[in-house]
């Protein structure tokens, strides 16, 4: 087996690294549960026992010869994993990585465990890399002690760079630079209020919220209570520029945009009709969850160009799924060209069905909005109460 990293790799995968017999056969353990993660271990183990077997097992995992200095190998597996599991010691670690490090948003989860297996240290990047999660699974494959010490997993309060993560919340960039503020105002107890109007209401997966934690009803007796605060919302909050200064905005992706065009409409026209609709609506782009619009059996470039420089993905519903809706604003002259009284309106509508809590339709927001000559669009909101 080549000891090379596969050419072209997203950095997603998971690398395991042993450097003793051993480790390898801890690895072995790793590898047969989770077989998409790539084992890493020295030439010399390669026909001196250390195949990957567990003890009394005859069992061989594929493992990844490599004979270069592990330093070296580290170096390289630093930049192409999203997590490196190390079984080796920590200060080896630390000093094979540190020269590495760059930025929590960007490093990958490390973790290291030791010789025996008895613990699994989550190391770099808890949070955003997903260390602290990674380690508790190790530890429950391997029945080891999962050792985490970033304060809001100890405390067991609200992380306050990962909420909503799993549903693909974001927090909006004109507060990104509050979170270590709000992070630490957490995990030492202050009074934190908390505002919602948008997204999945379960982010707390049912538990009573941490004592320090007081939840609002509106943003304005948020705003006079002079807390700081957590909002979500995919709402822009004008007018309240001391709230904004002590809040980190979370934008759930509650939003769908329904779009009528043409064959030729450009990707610089799809753009100019969103952005105007959600700005003059007050909405946030940054909660947009999809584009959704008539199939034609064709593909619209600048759809297409649009969808690949925002992000957004396109979700494409037939005539029939269309004319089924309901909508404020139907309209004969699209019966006759597209086969169904609306387009935009409607599509936003089908757009959110199934996405929320019991899968219903969500409501229509910004009504169709023409932008000559050929462009409509409408905004509708999922529903997850």
């Amino acid at each position: 087996m080549s000891d090379s990293i596969p050419a072209g790799r997203e950095k997603r995968r998971v690398a395991i690294v042993a450097i003793t017999k051993h480790g390898i056969e801890i690895a072995g353990r790793l590898k047969r549960i989770m077989g998409e993660w790539d084992v890493y271990a020295p030439e010399k183990f390669r026909e001196g026992g250390g195949e990957g077997k567990d003890e009394g097992r005859e069992e061989v995992v594929e493992v990844r010869w490599y004979s270069e200095p592990s330093t070296a190998l580290m170096a390289r597996l630093f930049n192409s994993y999203s997590a490196l599991v190390c079984i080796f010691s920590l200060g080896a670690v630390i000093r094979m990585i540190a020269p590495h490090i760059r930025d929590k948003r960007s490093d990958p989860a490390v973790l290291v465990i030791d010789d025996t297996a008895r613990f699994v240290i989550s190391a770099l990047s808890g949070h955003l890399g997903g260390a602290n999660e990674l380690a508790r699974l190790v530890a429950r494959i391997l029945n080891a002690t999962p050792v985490i010490t970033t304060a809001a997993d100890v405390n067991e309060t609200i992380p306050v760079d990962l909420l909503g993560r799993e549903f693909g919340w974001v927090i909006d960039r004109a507060s990104e630079h509050n979170v270590t503020m709000m992070s630490a105002a957490m995990v030492n107890e202050e009074p934190i209020g908390i505002y919602q109007d948008a997204g999945e209401r379960d982010w707390w997966s049912g538990r009573a919220l941490p004592k320090n934690v007081r939840v609002f009803n509106s943003i304005d007796e948020l705003n006079a209570s002079g807390l700081k605060a957590l909002i979500i919302t995919d709402r822009m909050i004008i007018g309240s520029d001391s709230l904004l200064a002590r809040s980190v905005v979370y934008r759930p992706k509650s939003l769908v945009v329904g779009l009528g065009l043409h064959w030729d409409t450009s990707s610089e026209e799809i753009a100019r009709g969103v952005e105007h609709t959600l700005r003059d609506a007050m909405l946030s782009m940054e909660s947009v969850r999809c584009i959704a619009t008539l199939e034609r059996g064709y593909e619209v470039m600048g759809l297409k160009e649009f969808s690949r420089s925002s992000g957004i993905p396109v979700e494409y519903y037939s005539k029939d799924q269309l004319a089924s809706i309901d909508v404020p604003n139907p309209s004969s002259m699209v019966r006759m060209y597209e086969g169904t009284p609306s387009v935009a309106e409607a599509a936003a509508l089908v757009g959110t069905m199934g996405k929320g809590r019991g899968g219903g339709m969500g409501e229509l927001v910004v009504q169709k909005r023409k932008f000559p000559p050929n462009l409509t669009v409408a905004v509708a909101r999922i529903k997850y109460d």
